[in-house]
């Protein structure tokens, strides 16, 4: 007897994202699809999308490389993760030396100029910055 219940046949993109591990959550699945980072064998993927074994998802995700992962099982409900795993074969290419520089640069960047700080300045921390500028 396999994994896969009748009902588990047909399963939505969104759906088997989130049951996946691939997304934290459904709604964050439909976001990425509607958004156009996730493409079905080549064309964009819809959240309503019924996916099939074989499938080749391409994720496009904010600061790494495209994630490229080929369905192996549907499921449709909730499994531990070590069990979600199984679900996909991951075939992303490893990182080049280049990119991973090129990462670990950007992520400096976005640390030491990105960040704001936690309060507004106090009315002698304004008198400050009103001095400096008039300098």
């Amino acid at each position: 007897m396999s994994d896969q219940s009748p009902a588990a046949a047909e399963v939505r993109l969104d759906v088997w994202l989130d049951v996946a591990c691939l997304f934290k959550t459904r709604s964050e699945a439909q976001k990425a699809c509607n958004g156009g980072k996730v493409d079905v064998n080549g064309y964009p993927g819809k959240p309503h999308r019924v996916i099939h074994i074989g499938d080749e998802l391409r994720i496009t995700r904010p600061h790494s490389p495209r994630q490229v992962v080929i369905v192996r099982a549907i499921l449709d409900r909730h499994v531990p993760k070590a069990q979600a795993h199984d679900l996909y074969e991951d075939r992303t290419p490893p990182p080049t030396p280049e990119e991973i520089e090129q990462r670990e640069l950007a992520r400096a960047f976005r640390q030491s100029f990105g960040s704001r700080p936690l309060r507004a300045p106090d009315k002698r921390e304004r008198r400050a910055i009103r001095k400096l500028k008039e300098m």
